[in-house]
């Protein structure tokens, strides 16, 4: 509590003193995201150096950049953001805790590539998505990004069906959605923290766990694992969010140079991410890890089984807000 106290306040003492005025505060624009700072590796390290460099350029506003969680976990960033604290922040999975809407993102084997993912919410389906979550949150999505798909990993057995997860314990993140899915398609869901996994691999109290490729190989899960399937049974985007009342603060000219810096900014972290995942499977590969890219039929037997308890659970969930799982499933069809 005294820690998480002390860092908002922080937090606060630094915004109040950038932002005394509101002309000083229309010069300094803070972006926060918990990633690396490395552009050359990290997606949202990428990123916000990308929209720094265009906005200075371009315009008056100077971008002070605060990667790696210097402000916060994605929770407390949103929180920043909709207080003010904090102008620009790149989140993924905590976006849905403020707007669930967001959440039909996360339906396992919606997307069949990232060029479709990329289609649907570059388009009608992302702009109306933004338009929903700022009536939701007061949160701007100037763009998306990518955290990229998540894949299954095990040491016990290559799986190439749905049949071959019974009886292997997963760990899954405490989310519901996640706990559903592994229970679909027949494994046993474990929920556990991020930081206690690499014990939990270790010890064998959970048999497996599902990330992306850049995180599996960058926090040396390969060498507590023999298998990993390439599934790629969520895709994660990542929300270049800004606060709505800042932004309506900001120049006309300004705003366009925010949001086509965003949009690029966006793209950048979409690339480091897809050159991640192409060199982290071959790196795990060279360090002895058997991969298995599944067929189409492959996926379509894991989509048939793990779809459903999502979308049952999603529509309970949501309520009102369940329309998005449609929307989301035309927006993808459309594209085919």
């Amino acid at each position: 509590m005294t820690k998480t106290f002390t860092k908002w306040a922080t937090v606060a003492a630094t915004a109040l003193t950038l932002g005394m005025g509101a002309t000083a505060q229309a010069q300094t624009l803070r972006l926060a995201h918990v990633d690396p700072d490395d552009w050359t590796a990290s997606k949202k390290g990428a990123a916000a150096h990308v929209f720094k460099n265009i906005v200075e350029g371009e315009t008056d506003l100077t971008v002070e950049l605060f990667p790696a969680g210097a402000l916060g976990n994605e929770d407390e960033l949103i929180g920043q953001a909709q207080e003010g604290l904090t102008q620009v922040v790149l989140v993924s999975g905590a976006m849905s805790k403020v707007c669930p809407a967001a959440s039909v993102l996360d339906i396992p084997y919606t997307f069949s590539s990232a060029t479709v993912a990329w289609e649907v919410l570059d388009g009608p389906f992302g702009d109306d998505l933004a338009a929903h979550c700022l009536e939701q949150t007061g949160l701007r999505t100037l763009a998306y990004g990518e955290t990229g798909f998540r894949n299954f990993t095990n040491n016990t057995r290559e799986i190439k069906s749905p049949a071959d997860m019974e009886g292997l314990k997963f760990r899954v993140q405490p989310i519901p959605l996640y706990v559903e899915m592994v229970k679909g398609l027949g494994g046993e869901p474990t929920p556990i923290a991020w930081t206690e996994l690499p014990n939990a691999l270790s010890t064998g109290v959970v048999d497996g766990q599902e990330n992306p490729v850049g995180v599996i190989y960058n926090n040396s899960l390969h060498k507590l694992q023999k298998y990993m399937t390439l599934d790629g049974h969520v895709y994660a985007a990542d929300f270049i969010l800004i606060s709505d009342e800042f932004y309506e603060g900001l120049e006309p000219a300004e705003q366009e140079v925010v949001k086509k810096a965003a949009r690029v900014a966006g793209t950048m972290g979409r690339a480091i991410q897809q050159w991640g995942t192409a060199e982290g499977v071959n790196k795990v590969q060279a360090e002895g890890m058997q991969v298995y890219s599944p067929t189409a039929d492959e996926i379509a037997a894991f989509a048939e089984k793990a779809q459903p308890a999502v979308v049952d659970y999603l529509r309970g969930e949501l309520g009102d807000d369940a329309v998005w799982i449609d929307n989301l499933q035309a927006a993808v069809a459309a594209t085919n």
